[in-house]
Parts: C-alpha cells; sequence; structure tokens
C-alpha cells in the first residue's frame, strides 16, 4: 500500500465544486475517473479543501492509496494526459500513510478576486466579481481587523447546523489593490460553508458605506446570519496555498 499526494490546479467553471456528488460534474469525480483508467482501482481521494461550485484552485491538495507500482512521475504526467485541460497535475509525491490532505493540513489560504472599475472585462467574467462603484479601501482594512482571531462565525454561514463547533481562527486577512483589481486574502486552518465569501460581502458593504467597520464586530457577536451581507458569488474565489 502507498500513500499519493498531488497538488492541483483546476478552472472551476465548469464543475459542481470539488466534492463529488451524484450525477453531477465535480474535480473529485473526474479525478476519480481517471485514476481508475490509470490503476483499474477505486481510490477514496482525501481532499484539503473543499472548494464551492463555479470557485478555482492554484494549489489544491490530495492524496490516495494505492496499490500501484507505477512511479510518482508516472502518475503526474499520465493523469495529465487523461484529465481535461481545465484540472491539471502540478506535482506528485509519495507521502507517508499517516499523511491526510484534510487532517495534516495546518492553514489554508484563499483569495477572493475583484475587478473594480466602471466597466466589466470579457476576459474575467468567471475569474473575478466585477464591482462598478467605488469602494473605499481604507474603510475595508479598518473593517478585516475585526475578523482576526477566534470567533463563533455562526453568522457568516449558511449551513450551521452541520457543525459541531462554530468557532474558527482567522490568522491573516489582507486586502490590497493592483491596478483594477482588489484581492482579499484570508487565512485560517479551516473554513465553513459560505464562510470566506459571506466575509467578503459584509466587507464589501463596509467599502461602499452600507455598514461602518465596527459594526463588524457586533455582526460577529449576533451569530446569526441575517445579520451578515449577502455571500458573493464563487467564481471570483480561488483556493491559493495549503499548508502543512
Amino acid at each position: 500500500m502507498r500513500n499519493i499526494k498531488l497538488v492541483l490546479q483546476y478552472d472551476g467553471r465548469n464543475y459542481h465544486g470539488f466534492q463529488k456528488q451524484p450525477k453531477l460534474p465535480t474535480i473529485c469525480g473526474v479525478l476519480e475517473k481517471a485514476l481508475f483508467k490509470l490503476t483499474r482501482e477505486n481510490p477514496h481521494i482525501i481532499y484539503a479543501s473543499r472548494t464551492d461550485k463555479g470557485a478555482h484552485a492554484y494549489h489544491q491538495v490530495v492524496n490516495f492509496k494505492t496499490y500501484s507500482s507505477l512511479s510518482v512521475d508516472v502518475f503526474e504526467k499520465a493523469l495529465n494526459a487523461l484529465l481535461p485541460k481545465d484540472i491539471v497535475v502540478c506535482s506528485s509525491s509519495e507521502v507517508p500513510l499517516e499523511f491526510h490532505a484534510r487532517f495534516s493540513a495546518k492553514s489554508r489560504t484563499y483569495l477572493y478576486l475583484i475587478l473594480n472599475r466602471k466597466f466589466p472585462s470579457p476576459f474575467h467574467l468567471h475569474s473575478a466579481l466585477f464591482i462598478p462603484y467605488r469602494l473605499s479601501l481604507e474603510r475595508m482594512k479598518e473593517g478585516a481587523k475585526y475578523f482576526l482571531g477566534e470567533h463563533d462565525f455562526t453568522s457568516f454561514t449558511p449551513s450551521i447546523e452541520i457543525y459541531k463547533n462554530p468557532n474558527r481562527t482567522i490568522n491573516r486577512l489582507d486586502i490590497k489593490k493592483e491596478e483594477d483589481f482588489i484581492h482579499i486574502s484570508i487565512t485560517s486552518k479551516g473554513f465553513m460553508r459560505g464562510m470566506i465569501r459571506t466575509i467578503v460581502g459584509t466587507l464589501l458593504d463596509v467599502g461602499r458605506g452600507k455598514l461602518e467597520p465596527s459594526e463588524i464586530s457586533k455582526i460577529v457577536e449576533a451569530k446569526d446570519r441575517r445579520m451578515a451581507s449577502e455571500t458573493v458569488p464563487s467564481h471570483g474565489l480561488y483556493l491559493m496555498k495549503v499548508e502543512y
């Protein structure tokens, strides 16, 4: 028995997220089919982070157990020949049997990309959220401070009933602008479903003046999803890095 680790990149526009779902195209489902063609096994794929429908990844980590004697280099080359062009294996390696892509991870960093100018871009329809109105980065940065540290993030997920513990610790939340694009980068050991996109939606309301930065503290304390802003679309979201 061997444990193989893969680092993937993918454009998620054509998929219903990473996690396998019946009768729907997913990253995991496509990867499983490719691995079956390669090894004639049905491996259980463990992934570092669930990505939403339409979300992307620059650094998704997965692992699976196999009895195959194929070299790790062959896994990378063969899978890239079998997978569609919007899913790429960046690297493959053999890791200890106890390595677990999800539970061994120490942190995950996501990026949310916003195109902030008066007119949209035909090149970024599926890769960035278009916001035509002015946003104050100073206000957004001030509001971001209230998310740092450990908090109960019940106000920022629509699916609180599936979690035993709603507490999460945000280690970093950086906001910067490069030309017409605003980058919101957020790092934590783990996130709840919809949490990042709802945080971004709330920061956008701060940036446009609908909320005061200090109101974020009250939203967190309320533990009520109705208090936070709308969840932004998933096509601007990228899994950027998983640290072990």
